[in-house]
């Protein structure tokens, strides 16, 4: 397994955390949905947004103020992705879409316990809580994404005629600290093709999906 074994926390260039049984929501984007001048404005903003909070507030609130801040970024960088116009769009294909979601079903109850997911054009979103492997440890996030990553971008490629990295290769994730922001989440996720004005009503659109509560 290597590179991919369980790690309560590593880095590449976003930090990723998986505390043990944690829910955690990730998203994945296609390579080159978002161009890179777009992506160091949004990186030079967060930077600049650390450094003057560094300088202004108490240090007894940093973690509440950076927390606050991620969850902003995120938010424009979900924005762009929503609203982009050019880059691949690869997802809107409904045998690539249908492929992917029974991708990510596939491992359901395998490794990771699914709670939702939605598809869009050029992203999606999954919240799930990894599984346990063994006593007390759990299937690596990092191995868990190689995998589904992995397969469907060969599928995927067989399907649109071409070679090459179909997924940017890190993914965002960030770890569900409770109820109260489960549902705030989950509500953000099955909502998302809402908000790109795609449907009216989350239900409606065919690749989103809500576990039964």
């Amino acid at each position: 397994m290597g590179q991919y074994n369980y790690k309560p926390e590593y880095k590449r260039h976003l930090p990723h955390i998986q505390p043990p049984d944690a829910t955690l929501f990730v998203t994945i984007r296609l390579t080159g949905s978002i161009p890179r001048a777009v992506l160091e404005r949004l990186k030079m903003e967060a930077e600049e947004r650390e450094r003057q909070l560094k300088q202004t507030a108490v240090s007894a609130e940093l973690p509440r103020l950076f927390y606050e801040e991620q969850k902003r970024q995120f938010g424009r960088f979900d924005a762009v992705l929503d609203k982009a116009e050019t880059g691949p769009f690869w997802l809107s294909r409904p045998e690539i879409a249908r492929m992917f979601v029974e991708a990510i079903h596939y491992r359901d109850g395998k490794v990771y316990d699914l709670d939702a997911f939605t598809v869009m054009s050029n992203h999606a979103h999954l919240v799930f809580r990894p599984l346990e492997r063994e006593a007390g440890i759990y299937y690596a996030l990092q191995t868990i994404m190689h995998s589904l990553k992995r397969y469907t971008a060969v599928e995927a490629n067989k399907v649109l005629g071409r070679k090459g990295a179909f997924w940017q290769h890190e993914s965002y994730d960030h770890v569900v600290r409770d109820r109260q922001e489960w549902e705030r989440i989950i509500a953000y996720v099955i909502n998302n093709p809402v908000k790109a004005g795609l449907v009216e009503k989350w239900e409606d659109w065919p690749w989103t999906y809500l576990k039964d509560s």
